[in-house]
């Protein structure tokens, strides 16, 4: 890994994530390297890294493109996602230690301190962590494997990326107060919070969703 190289990662993930480049466009690496102010060697090396990211598709003899989830995919992943994290939230209210709670209480007590202060990596990585933690503590293979599944990166990042001041305050209080039903051992209010945490990422990501009878242009 190079400088260059870093710089080209940090710059282009920017990009994508700013809506710069939208989702199924095409990343010619020429055009990149001229933008970027470097040679096609780093912006090769880039467009590597996020791939393994799940930001950008490279196609043999096609290259690269930006990633694009259809609507519908990404509505199924966060329905889902709602259902098997909220069942996961409820067996961690029933299943963790005092010393498991404690910890996911530090991991959103922090997150929350970075998210105040803007720092959206850190508050991408504590976002992870905490769920990953959560889930853990659920006691349960096939739930924590269900999740890995359904969890994208570049989906996250995505979403992370399209909250508002309002939607990163709401999502930090979320994780908070799940920490509060855990020590309240109330797999009620756990379920239930998860799942509104995970549908109002949805929102903060796809915007209003289409009843059945509206074209796109009538949602817009």
């Amino acid at each position: 890994m190079t400088a260059a190289s870093d710089r080209a990662v940090d710059q282009l993930r920017e990009r994508i994530l700013g809506g710069e480049y939208v989702p199924g466009e095409r990343l010619g690496e020429v055009e990149l390297a001229e933008k970027l102010g470097v040679s096609r060697t780093p912006v090769r090396e880039a467009l590597r890294r996020l791939s393994a990211e799940g930001l950008v598709d490279i196609t043999p003899n096609k290259g690269a493109r930006v990633i694009d989830y259809p609507r519908k995919d990404l509505e199924k992943i966060f329905e889902i996602r709602a259902h098997v994290e909220g069942l996961a939230a409820r067996n961690a209210a029933e299943a963790a230690t005092t010393a498991e709670i404690d910890k996911l209480d530090h991991i959103a007590t922090v997150l929350k301190e970075r998210s105040e202060a803007g720092e959206l990596d850190e508050v991408y990585r504590l976002n992870a962590e905490y769920h990953a933690t959560l889930n853990g503590l659920a006691g349960s293979a096939v739930l924590t494997s269900t999740v890995g599944h359904l969890i994208h990166s570049a989906v996250l990042l995505r979403t992370l990326h399209s909250f508002d001041p309002a939607a990163r305050q709401r999502s930090v209080n979320h994780h908070i107060e799940i920490v509060a039903a855990l020590r309240a051992r109330d797999p009620d209010w756990a379920e239930a919070v998860m799942h509104a945490h995970l549908l109002s990422a949805r929102a903060s990501l796809l915007g209003k969703r289409r009843r059945d009878d509206e074209t796109p242009e009538e949602n817009a």
